[in-house]
């Protein structure tokens, strides 16, 4: 499994590069708090109709001991996605770096 670390996906986020950053949890947590720039895939079918294999993907979830990311890395793998990494730190190390967050629940 390939990783990123925090700041090596910020300075991505920052430059504007083109890759997909996909939150591997559920909808209600998607809308209630994720990394700008972000998406929401419900499904794996969903993540094959809505993603490129040929992209970068960033997958994360809540934190390192969340294995929603995990799980979704692996299927996206065995899927032919072959540009894959999983930001490991997650929601929680995202916010504890003061980095900027989206959502409903963000004051």
């Amino acid at each position: 499994m390939k990783l990123i670390d925090r700041e090596e996906l910020k300075a991505k986020l920052d430059r504007g590069d083109d890759f997909q950053l996909v939150m591997s949890l559920s909808e209600w947590a998607y809308r209630a708090k994720h990394i700008p720039g972000s998406i929401h895939v419900g499904t794996l079918e969903d993540a094959v109709k809505v993603l490129d294999p040929d992209d970068e993907v960033v997958v994360y979830c809540s934190g390192p001991d969340c294995i929603a990311s995990i799980a979704a890395y692996t299927m996206l793998h065995a899927n032919g996605f072959k540009n894959l990494r999983r930001y490991a730190g997650g929601l929680l190390e995202w916010e504890q770096a003061g980095y900027p967050l989206e959502g409903e629940m963000v004051g």
